[in-house]
């Protein structure tokens, strides 16, 4: 599985293709915002039928992560499931997946978010607002207290996308945002959309300058927030 291997807060953790975090020392492993069944609560909600497999989908990708890094611990960081009435929506196929995936983890660590106060827990897991793990800080949505309190902060909620060009062509990737200090995840869900890396609710976070790991299709690439384009550009390239 490629990714980028980079220090946070005194840890080495790696950005993966996929979309997840990979902290070998502790063997744990971070996903955000899964927003599982989002497909089903969409077409019921808008009448707007989309193909009701997106947390098959999900699960899978999130399976074979698991099976090749081997997590001893694995951090939903909020927003896992889209609406609180997600588990009954559930396919019993995608059920008994997501309970084989959490049996098999030592610990499985559902994080809160705006989207699922209560994480459902049938399938196992522990529930929990925040998590401190050694020198890092893992909950859903940022603290925008000052920075001082916020070192080695890991959360998603934003579901952040790097748009850049590229030989004249307009690319918008999902990504990683960090400048050291905090890091944000990028949306692990089927059906999830993005907010502009450059957008102010996510750049206000930070100080000054700050980087992205843009995923590929299959390599991630580190680049400066300097080099990105607001939507308003990116409308006018591909318009």
């Amino acid at each position: 599985m490629s990714s980028i291997a980079f220090a946070f807060n005194g840890a080495v953790v790696e950005a993966c293709a996929d979309g997840a975090l990979w902290w070998p020392d502790e063997r744990l492993l971070a996903v955000a915002d899964l927003h599982l069944e989002k497909g089903t609560w969409y077409g019921a909600r808008t009448g707007q039928l989309l193909p009701p497999y997106d947390t098959r989908t999900t699960l899978d990708r999130l399976a074979r992560c698991i099976a090749v890094l081997r997590p001893r611990t694995v951090v939903c960081v909020g927003d896992s499931f889209h609406d609180t009435d997600a588990a009954a929506r559930i396919d019993a196929g995608d059920a008994a997946t997501l309970a084989r995936l959490i049996a098999a983890v030592g610990e499985w660590i559902w994080l809160v978010g705006n989207h699922d106060p209560h994480p459902p827990r049938e399938w196992g897991g522990m529930v929990s607002h925040e998590l401190a793990f050694g020198p890092l800080a893992f909950r859903h949505e940022a603290d925008r207290t000052p920075l001082t309190n916020c070192d080695g902060e890991i959360s998603g909620h934003y579901h952040p996308v790097a748009v850049l060009t590229v030989r004249g062509r307009g690319l918008r990737r999902r990504c990683f945002v960090t400048d050291g200090r905090r890091l944000i995840l990028p949306s692990f869900g089927a059906y999830t959309g993005g907010l502009n890396a450059r957008d102010p609710a996510i750049a206000e976070l930070f100080d000054d300058t700050y980087d992205v790991l843009a995923l590929g299709a299959a390599s991630v690439h580190r680049l400066s927030s300097r080099i990105l384009r607001p939507d308003a550009v990116m409308a006018e390239l591909v318009g």
